[in-house]
C-alpha cells in the first residue's frame, strides 16, 4: 500500500430499492498502489456497491469520500469526471470497430481536410498503440482489424486501455475481469491489474476466482447479504476463512478491518 489515506471511502452506505435493502451500512476504503478485491456469494451487493461507487446509483443514506473531500455523483460521467471508472464484464466494446476506434469511443479525434472536419484514425491509432505499450505493456499485431477477431484477453486489454487512455484516472474497477479467459489470458490479464497497481492506481476487483484474488490483491472486502462480512489482508488470511466470511460460516469471529 502505497498511502496511509485512503484515496476513496465509502461511508454508512445503504442502498434501498423501494422495500428491499441492497446495502446496508456498508463501510469501504481503497488505497492508490493496491489491488482490493471485493467477494461474495451471488446476491451479496458486490454490484450495487460498485455501481454507487461508480456514480450509476446514488446512495440512500451515507457518503463517499475522495481525495479526502465529499463527493456527490449523479452519474457515471460524474465518475469519470472525477477519476473513476469501471471495466464491465461484458466490456461494453463495439465489436464491428477496430481497437483504436473503441479506445476512442465517443471521445473521437477530428482533424480538417479542406474546411471539413474528418475523423483523425491515423492519430487515434498512434495513441491507441502507444497506451496499450506504455501503460500495458501489450502490442497487438494490427490494429486495422474488428475488435471481434481479438482474443478474450486481447478485447480485456483494449477495455482496460479505454479507461486508461485518460491520464487522471485514479481509480479502477474491474468486474470479473478473468471470466470467461482460459489460463494463458487469465494470467496476462493479473500481468495486467498488476501492472496498473504499480503505476499508482487503486484496482477494485470484484472477482468469484479466489484464486485470482489471492494471487493479485493486497486487502479482500468480503459482502454477505448487503453487508460488510470482514475485511482481510491478504498476506494473512487463507481461503478457507474468506470463504467462512463469505457463507457466514465465522460471522462470529468477523474480519480484522484493515
Amino acid at each position: 500500500m502505497s498511502t496511509s489515506t485512503p484515496i476513496i471511502e465509502m461511508r454508512g452506505i445503504t442502498k434501498r430499492f423501494g422495500g428491499v435493502t441492497a446495502l446496508r451500512n456498508v463501510d469501504l476504503s481503497a488505497y492508490s498502489g493496491e489491488v482490493l478485491a471485493i467477494v461474495g456469494d451471488n446476491g451479496a451487493g458486490k454490484s450495487t456497491l460498485i455501481k454507487v461507487l461508480t456514480g450509476v446509483y446514488q446512495p440512500t443514506e451515507g457518503e463517499i469520500i475522495f481525495d479526502q473531500k465529499p463527493l456527490v455523483m449523479s452519474s457515471h460521467a460524474d465518475a469519470i469526471n472525477n477519476g473513476i471508472d469501471a471495466v464491465y464484464q461484458n466490456l461494453a466494446l463495439a465489436d464491428h470497430l477496430t481497437p483504436a476506434q473503441n479506445l476512442f469511443l465517443g471521445s473521437e479525434l477530428t482533424k480538417t481536410v479542406l474546411g471539413i472536419p474528418m475523423l483523425d484514425n491515423q492519430k487515434m491509432s498512434e495513441q491507441a498503440i502507444a497506451v496499450l505499450k506504455d501503460r500495458l505493456g501489450v502490442q497487438l499485431k494490427s490494429m486495422d482489424v474488428a475488435t471481434e477477431s481479438l482474443s478474450g484477453g486481447q478485447r480485456q486489454a483494449v477495455a482496460i486501455a479505454r479507461a486508461v487512455r485518460h491520464d487522471d484516472l485514479r481509480v479502477l474497477v474491474m468486474d470479473e475481469p478473468t471470466a470467461a479467459l482460459g489460463p494463458q489470458e487469465t494470467a496476462r490479464t493479473l500481468k495486467l491489474i498488476q501492472t496498473l497497481r504499480d503505476q499508482g492506481l487503486a484496482v477494485i476487483v470484484i472477482s468469484h476466482a479466489l484464486d485470482d484474488v489471492f494471487e493479485i490483491s493486497d486487502r479482500i472486502h468480503v459482502m454477505r447479504r448487503g453487508e460488510c462480512a470482514g475485511v482481510v489482508q491478504t498476506a494473512d488470511t487463507t481461503t478457507q476463512e474468506v470463504l467462512g466470511l463469505i457463507t457466514g460460516a465465522n460471522l462470529t469471529q468477523g474480519g480484522a478491518a484493515a
